[in-house]
């Protein structure tokens, strides 16, 4: 029988620290029906779609949030073997390679080991959900133009994320009993970035038969 989920991917696994949203607001009520949701054993395609009544901007922000909470523990727990050594370029297999370029300390993209790529990637992402003027912390505040914008470039890269893990590392996680979860954790994002095109057709290639 696979392994618990929470005993997979542990806390003191967990890559970056775990953004969360404050108790009581709408954003945090958005993720325990979310959370709920899931679990409740609905279809995947189902889970994803806006809930009545409901903003989209709030919805992909909460989803936005959740993914790189388990993308983050996801990593976390190949990151031993995922090094400069054994991945010196940040790579989907021989036809996909990911340069790192934020727009703003590295405006040019670079090649960057995967280890490297994995630790610009999630501090970049921390600072963006934290930044009140792209994730406003009040939900009566409007989201700003530049926030739909932004969480397409996150998502297309947290998949990038999925993309090495499937491809470099998936054996690893096959051997800890963790494929089932990693498979829905994958196709729960695909399923939610595909319902509101969050991320392009083209960049989704590398693992278009996952699903």
């Amino acid at each position: 029988m696979a392994t618990s989920l929470t005993h997979l991917f542990s806390k003191d696994r967990t890559f970056r620290p775990k953004k969360k949203w404050d108790q009581g607001s709408l954003r945090h009520g958005l993720h325990k029906q979310a959370k709920a949701t899931l679990q409740s054993g609905l279809d995947l395609r189902s889970c994803v779609k806006l809930p009545p009544n409901e903003t989209l901007e709030d919805w992909i922000a909460v989803h936005v949030v959740d993914f790189f909470n388990r993308v983050n523990l996801i990593y976390g727990t190949v990151s031993e073997f995922c090094t400069s050594i054994t991945c010196p370029v940040m790579s989907g297999g021989p036809k996909y390679e990911y340069h790192w370029s934020d727009g703003t300390k590295s405006r040019k993209p670079r090649a960057v080991s995967a280890p490297e790529y994995m630790e610009l990637l999630m501090a970049w992402i921390e600072t963006l959900v934290n930044n009140p003027d792209i994730f406003p912390p009040d939900d009566s505040i409007p989201f700003p133009k530049a926030f739909l914008p932004t969480c397409k470039k996150v998502l297309t890269r947290l998949f990038r994320v999925f993309v090495h893990v499937y491809i470099h590392h998936f054996e690893k996680m096959v051997s800890k009993g963790a494929e089932a979860h990693v498979n829905q954790c994958y196709k729960h994002f695909y399923f939610f970035v595909t319902e509101f095109s969050l991320v392009d057709k083209k960049e989704l290639e590398p693992l278009v038969s996952n699903c």
